[in-house]
């Protein structure tokens, strides 16, 4: 009996043992699953943490390139040019390929109501020593809502005359050249140093006013001719400057501008002053797909001198009806009549009609082409060709 009971107790303990053993190898198979799972883990975690702080990084990235886009912004606007036009009375031909503008233009947002503007431009592709072309800084000037209704800007910028000296973007006008009226009475491009209010007194309803730097004409009293272009400019005498522009009718635009200087010479022409006094005045009217645009312009000179060379009455305007088919093809034509000897007696009234197309390739792409007629003073015919864009 006791040899029974003595085998099977060993016979348990031998059980036990093996079941006990085979437990112990079994916990530690699923401590080393475990450990495996606690390092799989900790990797995943360190992973986890070097990928969040890449995200913020990349986040931070983003907004800050958020930040400057919306902050600066780049832009620019440029135009090729042929001329082929024949002077019928030397019977010579002017046949020239130009590119004529390439603009860059900078601006920079401090805060929702102050901000900075800047265009440079380099005019016929090359300047320099015996070269055509110039670089000039057109605008470069401060702006800022002191309210809704009030704005302020100081430094370079564009004169509140006419149609095309603020807005004159190739795909934003019609022909290839822009039209002699504003270039020569103008005169268009023309660009000042000083400070300017702009007041909005109600919808659609809007005033301007200016102190700048003025015009400095020489002895041929030449109005174009007279733009200092605010490099190192002779300021003895201010210009003032006021403009009204009224836009409440859908599809209109009127706009009148006054300006006087107290003396065109710039203090040059002795005893005789050049006072001048230059009054401006357009429409635009646009209904569907048909727009027609008129300016009228008069420089009035008071001065011995310039009334000797018929220069003391200045003057022009155009007329241009347009009609535009759809988004990419549109016509046009323009009468032009000007004259910067309007003072004197003589026949000095030039004319000129200009017919043709533009071909919008994208809205800030455009080819242009037109048929050009001067008659009056000048007697010359010819066609245009031209590329323009803005971005």
């Amino acid at each position: 009996m006791m040899m029974k009971k003595t085998i099977i107790a060993s016979a348990l303990f031998g059980i036990l043992a093996s079941q006990t053993a085979f437990a112990s190898d079994e916990t530690q198979e699923l401590r080393k699953v475990i450990e495996q799972q606690q390092k799989v883990l900790k990797d995943l975690e360190r992973r986890l943490d070097a990928t969040e702080q890449r995200v913020e990084k990349t986040a931070d990235v983003v907004d800050a390139a958020a930040e400057s886009k919306s902050a600066t912004t780049l832009g620019g606007y440029g135009e090729l040019h042929y001329n082929n036009i024949t002077d019928n009375q030397s019977g010579k031909d002017k046949k020239a390929i130009d590119f004529h503008r390439f603009v860059l233009f900078v601006g920079h947002e401090f805060s929702e109501s102050t901000r900075f503007f800047s265009e440079l431009e380099v005019e016929h592709s090359i300047s320099g020593d015996g070269k055509k072309g110039e670089v000039e800084l057109e605008q470069a000037y401060i702006e800022h809502d002191f309210n809704q209704t009030l704005t302020g800007k100081a430094g370079l910028f564009l004169m509140p005359v006419g149609i095309i000296n603020e807005t004159h973007e190739p795909p934003a006008f019609y022909g290839v050249e822009r039209n002699p009226v504003e270039k020569n009475i103008l005169p268009a491009t023309w660009w000042e140093a000083g400070a300017a209010l702009n007041v909005k007194a109600a919808p659609g309803l809007a005033f301007d006013g200016a102190i700048t730097s003025g015009l400095y004409v020489d002895e041929t009293y030449s109005i174009r001719g007279g733009r200092q272009k605010v490099s190192k400019a002779k300021a003895d005498d201010l210009a003032y400057t006021a403009r009204v522009k009224y836009t409440a009718v859908p599809g209109l635009e009127l706009a009148a501008t006054a300006q006087y200087q107290s003396d065109l010479t710039q203090g040059t022409g002795g005893v005789d002053t050049a006072s001048a006094v230059l009054l401006t005045a357009h429409a635009i009217y646009s209904i569907q797909d048909f727009t027609v645009k008129a300016l009228y312009a008069q420089w009035d000179i008071d001065g011995k001198e310039a009334e000797a060379l018929g220069r003391d009455d200045q003057n022009g305007w155009y007329i241009e009806p347009a009609y535009r088919f759809n988004e990419s093809f549109g016509v046009f034509a323009r009468y032009n009549e000007y004259d910067n000897n309007a003072g004197n007696s003589d026949d000095t009234k030039i004319t000129q009609t200009n017919v043709g197309i533009n071909y919008w390739l994208h809205e800030n792409v455009v080819f242009k082409a037109d048929f050009e007629k001067l008659g009056g003073a000048k007697d010359s015919d010819g066609f245009n060709l031209g590329i323009g864009y803005q971005f």
